[in-house]
């Protein structure tokens, strides 16, 4: 037999109404005596709401969607990781889709999530062209985008970080132990957070009085293997004495090519890199890396979507947060024994 609302507030003792506020959190107060009684009688009779016809009446779903580029990509995990738990905290069900870095696939799910009539939308758009935009501005539903900006297109609000500043310190720092040609392995040219990166690289070396040569600058994808793909070809020239990488991912590939060419990290070869993935503190040595705050990008991205949702006309500046340096071995700074091992959800840890 299918238990009602109604089945619940009488075993409570109170009304229909008394037992919709409980379980939707409002409009009106309800005394904690009374609320103990009514969650009791929801436990005892398994009564469970119907999420449809609460939608019809609510006009929401309680669901947020989120888009990726790639969900292989560690980095892009861990973000996942950090704005479901905000969007749970909220109240929220979120759903993911991998974009695959093609705009066709990415319009796929921004259409698909439409569909399904999410709340809000979490963007990280593919590099090249944006084909939804169009389909967003139809549904009026509330988006915003996540370490990309949309380039060429008035978009509303991001969460970003400090690439360039990031990139310019992780470039510094290998500069700061001595080293005397720093090449760059960037991402692709035609995603906002390589380009900026580069623009940090650019900066130190300009700042320390050194060309930044193009010839020590390649442009490939954020993963492992385009990374240690360009950092054979790299470690052709063996004047190149430490490289600054865009992703963790990258860094670890070329820790492998460092390794088959029969060199030391960081003694022949020095790295920076950026990202703080879980995976690169178990590297050996470990990345010493530009460490993205994700927690703290979870709870902005969320803060400022629900505030779009509450007020759709809300095109506030983007949020820019700060990056921390994170010094291990693959510098030439010490390598702390285990003691900033990451222990976390990514890890399997608590």
């Amino acid at each position: 037999m299918t238990v009602r609302r109604a089945d619940v507030a009488r075993l409570a003792g109170t009304s229909p109404a008394v037992v919709s506020y409980v379980l939707n959190g409002g409009p009106r107060s309800v005394a904690p005596e009374t609320r103990a009684r009514v969650l009791a009688a929801v436990e005892q009779l398994d009564y469970r709401p119907n999420g449809v016809a609460r939608s019809l009446r609510t006009n929401k779903t309680m669901t947020l969607g989120l888009v990726v580029p790639d969900t292989s990509n560690p980095y892009f995990a861990e973000l996942a990781r950090a704005i479901e738990e905000a969007a749970f905290s909220h109240g929220y069900t979120l759903l993911i889709g991998n974009g695959a870095e093609d705009d066709a696939r990415q319009t796929a799910y921004v259409r698909t999530f439409l569909q399904r009539q999410v709340d809000g939308l979490f963007l990280v758009p593919a590099h090249g062209v944006a084909s939804y935009i169009a389909d967003l501005e139809r549904a009026r539903t509330p988006w915003i985008t996540l370490d990309r900006r949309l380039p060429g297109v008035t978009a509303p609000p991001a969460v970003l970080v400090d690439n360039r500043g990031g990139a310019r310190e992780a470039t510094a720092h290998l500069l700061e132990h001595g080293r005397n040609t720093v090449a760059c392995i960037a991402g692709p040219e035609d995603v906002m957070p390589a380009t900026d990166r580069v623009a940090g690289w650019r900066d130190a070396l300009a700042y320390a009085g050194l060309p930044a040569d193009d010839a020590y600058l390649w442009h490939v994808p954020f993963g492992r293997h385009p990374g240690y793909i360009a950092a054979r070809e790299m470690l052709g020239d063996r004047s190149i004495d430490a490289v600054f990488t865009a992703s963790d991912e990258q860094a670890l590939g070329v820790l492998r090519a460092v390794t088959e060419e029969g060199l030391s990290c960081p003694d022949d070869v020095a790295i920076t890199s950026f990202d703080g993935i879980a995976a690169a503190a178990y590297a050996t040595p470990a990345l010493t890396t530009m460490a993205q705050p994700f927690g703290e990008l979870g709870r902005a991205a969320v803060d400022l979507l629900l505030a779009r949702m509450a007020d759709p006309g809300d095109m506030a500046a983007p949020s820019v947060l700060p990056v921390q340096l994170t010094p291990r071995g693959s510098c030439g700074c010490a390598d702390p024994p285990g003691g900033d091992l990451f222990d976390g959800p990514m890890s399997g840890g608590r």
